[in-house]
């Protein structure tokens, strides 16, 4: 694998063929209302960036895409701008858009940041009286071993709930939509996580430790063991991440 500075992007920009799944051609474009097509193009691009279909780097046009999709190139240029603005395109007026390339120098600040605010959340959460409804959260995280969800998506989007519901219990909302924005940008890295049995595992355990040390009003600890808990994450993903993509770039060559 090649070796990597702290900071540096993952990989650099390279032409590649794109990898979008393509529509039937013997289509016509669709009739469906401009707002819903440029949803569904939108999540199509994104899932493919999300799945590695298309890998950071990857260059490619409108034109590609509307013929894959089987649609006018307003809607893709709508979806495609959304997409740039959070982060995860950019475009060229001479070679057109691309998949913005790795930079876990920008992850770890996304983390350094999300850390803070959630460990602002706990303590506040240990300080609030009366205490905070975490019902929803004790009947997800607080089950038996048997009863745990085993799907990594599933488990992913539930992950991402017990983190925005702890900053949501403080009333606080600003904090979380902040802390909302900051998910979605770190989604594309956090959903590895989930693809293996003993991190599904070790959230499980580490979420229920969190709950009831905040049930137990414990502010100090319990601000311990998340930062602990995210920063496992953290590395994890890092790891899984550098694999994964170095295997799509092996089947995928250029």
């Amino acid at each position: 694998m090649t070796q990597i500075s702290e900071g540096a992007a993952l990989f650099q920009p390279t032409v590649k063929n794109m990898k979008i799944a393509k529509h039937d051609k013997t289509k016509k474009k669709t009739e469906e209302p401009r707002t819903n097509l440029t949803e569904r193009i939108y999540q199509t691009i994104k899932d493919d960036i999300f799945s590695f279909r298309l890998l950071p780097g990857d260059r490619f046009s409108e034109n590609e895409i509307a013929e894959r999709v089987a649609a006018s190139r307003t809607p893709v240029r709508e979806a495609l701008a959304r997409l740039q603005r959070e982060g995860f395109v950019d475009v060229s007026f001479r070679s057109g858009w691309q998949v913005k390339p790795f930079d876990f120098k920008q992850f770890e600040q996304l983390y350094d940041v999300r850390i803070i605010l959630e460990l602002a959340a706990v303590r506040r959460l240990c300080e609030m009286e009366p205490a905070p409804d975490l019902e929803t959260l004790k009947n997800t995280w607080l089950v038996k071993p048997e009863e745990r969800l085993e799907d990594g998506p599933t488990v992913c989007a539930l992950d991402e709930r017990f983190h925005e519901q702890l900053i949501e219990a403080t009333g606080n909302m600003e904090m979380a939509r902040i802390h909302h924005d900051i998910t979605e940008r770190l989604r594309i890295i956090r959903r590895i996580d989930f693809t293996q049995r003993n991190r599904i595992e070790a959230t499980y355990d580490e979420h229920a430790k969190i709950l009831r040390t905040i049930m137990e009003r414990r502010a100090e600890d319990v601000k311990s063991y998340l930062k602990t808990h995210i920063e496992a994450s953290k590395a994890e993903v890092r790891k899984i991440t550098l694999h994964m993509l170095y295997e799509a770039q092996q089947q995928h060559p250029n």
